[in-house]
């Protein structure tokens, strides 16, 4: 005969209760707030780093400078008596389709001729060549004038914190172009479409010796101070400008064999 098997369903009513249960509950339900708390935490954390990495990032390949144009100029006494070398250089700058502001006041140019190398802070820099932890880097008597400090540039030296000749420390800017009035001496911010004119000094001992009593529009009065630079005809010179953030701008050039009769001469491009 078949067995009669008959399936019954067993009712247990019974629950684990007690103390220790409920701290196991309490630990569970910490430990997962403290999981979480972490992960919000860190995931906020690398969100500002990859925020703040993004931006760095960003200013890196879109504050670049970009020279336009480079001419010298040589020192005289008349149209006919002239210098044999270049002794100032001005560099016409502006920026990069889309590029960020950019501060002239922490723009280093690096400048050599093959033998001597300048590297060049802005003249109102006030931290550059100062006494350790003072603000008297600037170059001595500086105004607000572009012509005035273009002659404080050629003539003058500065005494913090040594004497040196303010024309292989400095260089100094005039601005062309500057649509929202952003940009002064004391100042000198770049935004998007600015232009100026950034001026190198290249003074030679040899124009300096000869007491030249002018270099461009100014007046110097036997009062020249060598750069130490010597830009004589066929002279290769690399000029490097280093903003405080993005790429550096490089421009080389050659010299022309002969400067002939020209005051001023296109160097570059």
């Amino acid at each position: 005969m078949k067995a009669n098997n008959a399936l019954y369903l067993k009712k247990n009513t019974r629950a684990q209760v007690g103390i220790g249960t409920l701290i196991i509950f309490i630990a569970m339900v910490l430990v997962a707030a403290v999981a979480a708390a972490v992960l919000i935490q860190t995931s906020g954390t690398l969100q500002q780093k990859a925020q703040s990495t993004g931006k760095q990032a960003t200013q890196e390949v879109s504050s670049n400078l970009m020279v336009k144009t480079i001419e010298g100029v040589r020192a005289k006494d008349s149209a006919t008596v002239m210098s044999e070398t270049i002794d100032l250089l001005k560099l016409k700058v502006g920026l990069n389709v889309g590029s960020s502001p950019v501060d002239v006041n922490q723009v280093v140019i690096s400048i050599t001729d093959g033998t001597t190398a300048n590297n060049l802070v802005y003249a109102g820099n006030t931290k550059s060549y100062a006494s350790a932890g003072g603000t008297d880097g600037a170059m001595d008597y500086f105004g607000s004038t572009a012509s005035g400090n273009l002659a404080t540039l050629l003539k003058n030296a500065s005494s913090s914190p040594s004497v040196f000749n303010n024309s292989d420390h400095y260089y100094t800017v005039e601005k062309i172009r500057d649509e929202d009035s952003s940009f002064s001496q004391s100042n000198p911010v770049m935004n998007t479409g600015d232009l100026i004119t950034v001026y190198i000094a290249t003074t030679s001992s040899t124009a300096v010796s000869t007491d030249y009593d002018y270099l461009g529009t100014t007046t110097v009065t036997s009062a020249l101070k060598t750069s130490g630079l010597n830009l004589v005809p066929r002279t290769t010179v690399n000029i490097v400008l280093t903003p405080e953030s993005g790429a550096a701008t490089t421009a080389d050039f050659v010299a022309p064999s002969s400067y002939g009769v020209k005051e001023t001469v296109q160097l570059y491009p």
